[in-house]
């Protein structure tokens, strides 16, 4: 049983003060864009993970596993995944990869269970793992987890600029708190942007650009300084909006069309590699 699921990027995450759990407050706008993980699902007696990329782990704390775990504890199954979404790059890999596990091993088993069902077995893993399952574009809030699709004309073109490494999330958060104290920011009430809103809805990427915003971005760059070139160089090159992507180290820039998103791609330089794609996508799906 195969399932292909989509990656992420953040289009508003905006990060509230720190709660009596460890938590944040978010408002978190994902999209799902079309680069995608593959996860097959096969019968064996015992849970197995085997990946084509060796930065994945592959034993008890693969977060594919711990969903296999989660939908059915003491059944066995082997996990192959099958990876095009950057590694620890802030675009939900690990989370898509779980998502797709619960998918595909609610089907090789019969379960019958609804997508809520998957989708609340999903928040126990981890914030993303909802939305992979969701897919489309919507607005995450508690600690992302409470999803609430939006409205959105048309389709949105990104480059995706992949660097090298990766970027461990909770090092970011705890970054983007140091700074806090460090500069006495108050942490405000996160609230869903109206301009962000009305441009989805409106389809209108001129409009979008300016209004992509993550409240980690300068955590991320503190603790990987050439983000900050990387992120210069997509606005020289004609960029209508250019961010880091969740936690990072991927830094996603909003194209006019799909043929300035090649252009731009092309002409990067300061990153690994550049990759295009479009959102919104679907969620994780059977193929």
């Amino acid at each position: 049983m195969t399932v292909r699921v989509p990656a992420k990027v953040n289009l508003q995450l905006s990060v509230g003060p720190i709660r009596d759990d460890g938590f944040h407050d978010l408002v978190n706008v994902f999209q799902a864009v079309s680069l995608f993980d593959e996860v097959t699902a096969s019968e064996s007696d015992r849970v197995e993970v085997v990946c084509d990329h060796a930065d994945v782990p592959l034993g008890a704390d693969n977060l594919a596993a711990r969903a296999a775990h989660a939908l059915a504890p003491g059944r066995g199954v082997r996990l192959e995944i099958k990876k095009t979404i950057p590694v620890a790059g802030g675009m939900a890999g690990g989370s898509a990869d779980a998502a797709a596990a619960l998918v595909a091993c609610d089907a090789l088993w019969n379960l019958g269970k609804t997508r809520e069902e998957l989708m609340e077995i999903g928040g126990t893993l981890g914030s993303d793992v909802p939305f992979a399952l969701l897919g489309g574009t919507a607005v995450g809030t508690g600690k992302g987890e409470v999803l609430t699709p939006m409205e959105v004309s048309g389709v949105f073109h990104w480059v995706f600029a992949l660097a090298d490494g990766g970027l461990s999330t909770p090092q970011v958060y705890g970054e983007c708190d140091r700074i806090r104290e460090a500069t006495g920011e108050h942490a405000a009430w996160p609230v869903l942007s109206d301009a962000l809103t009305e441009a989805l809805a409106n389809g209108d990427a001129a409009a979008l650009g300016p209004a992509l915003v993550n409240d980690l971005q300068p955590a991320a760059i503190m603790l990987r300084r050439s983000l900050h070139r990387t992120l210069d160089e997509g606005r020289e090159l004609g960029a209508l909006g250019a961010l880091v992507s969740g936690s990072g180290p991927t830094c996603a820039f909003l194209a006019a069309d799909e043929m300035h998103a090649r252009e731009l791609a092309v002409a990067l330089t300061s990153c690994r590699e550049a990759v295009v794609a479009s959102g919104p996508v679907p969620g994780a799906a059977i193929v």
